[in-house]
């Protein structure tokens, strides 16, 4: 571990984020350049102390579980991403088998929609990132470890999984799991692993897999059943990385009716609704 190089990458990378990168309001009389230790610690998900002692060349080495969300903080491309975990002593993922490192043009747009519920997912449907909407619509889906990490994953192993759909669309929304998978599994050795893990466990994905489906549309409309709420209609609007690894989905519902209403209170509220 190069601390040295290490705090002085993540200062330099900081300083050179500003507030409107990362969805954040400029504020007034701010003296440091770019963004403050603090935000940088609150983007990545830890504490202000634990971050600055790396800046400040202390502390102990981040795990590369830490290093991704410094990544996903900073908002670092790949090749950063790649050089701060070299700097930290670890070897850099690969990026073929590691998906966890968020596209930096889908965490800008992530950044700007504070009220509407939006995350992204990686192509083995694992989601990385959610914004506070979000959550409070869905849950928090980013808290799961090892194939639970996949949202196919869990539809077919925990029958909770299931209850946020109505139960006339969950068979398609099943296929659309499994043609996914499907369609990954043709770049993407986990996906074929994960597959084979769901063949073993599920009667009813082993069904859906032998069908060899990998054209079913993403659902761009979509009911969700709120704990709290109800049901609430949703469009569903997506946008993939060029390599279609990784999607950022928006949700939003028509304006002036009940559905917005139920929306505009999630975000209003936020998770504690759940």
């Amino acid at each position: 571990m190069d601390r040295t190089e290490l705090a002085d990458f993540l200062r330099r990378r900081r300083e050179a984020l500003r507030p409107d990168d990362v969805g954040m309001p400029p504020g007034q009389r701010r003296r440091t350049a770019g963004l403050r230790r603090e935000e940088v610690a609150t983007l990545s998900g830890m504490s202000t102390d634990y971050y600055t002692r790396l800046e400040q060349r202390r502390g102990p080495r981040p795990s590369e579980q830490m290093l991704a969300a410094i990544a996903r903080g900073l908002r670092l491309s790949l090749d950063e991403r790649d050089h701060l975990f070299r700097l930290a002593g670890h070897t850099a993922p690969s990026r073929v088998s590691r998906t966890d490192h968020v596209s930096p043009p889908l965490m800008r747009v992530l950044d700007r929609l504070h009220d509407t519920p939006a995350q992204v997912m990686s192509n083995l449907g694992e989601t990385l990132v959610q914004n506070r909407p979000a959550q409070a619509l869905l849950g928090d889906e980013t808290g799961h470890s090892g194939p639970a990490r996949s949202a196919a994953y869990r539809w077919f192993t925990d029958p909770a999984e299931q209850r946020v759909y109505p139960l006339a669309d969950r068979g398609r929304h099943g296929r659309f799991l499994v043609a996914s998978l499907r369609a990954a599994s043709a770049s993407d050795a986990r996906a074929t692993e994960l597959a084979r893990l769901l063949v073993a466990k599920s009667a009813e994905f082993a069904k859906l897999w032998e069908a060899h489906e990998v054209a079913v549309p993403v659902e761009r409309r979509k009911t969700i059943v709120h704990p709290s709420l109800g049901e609430i209609a949703l469009d569903c609007q997506v946008l993939f990385t060029d390599d279609l690894a990784q999607v950022l989905l928006v949700f939003t519902a028509t304006p002036g009716t009940e559905d917005a209403e139920k929306l505009q209170l999630l975000s209003v509220v936020g998770p504690e609704l759940l």
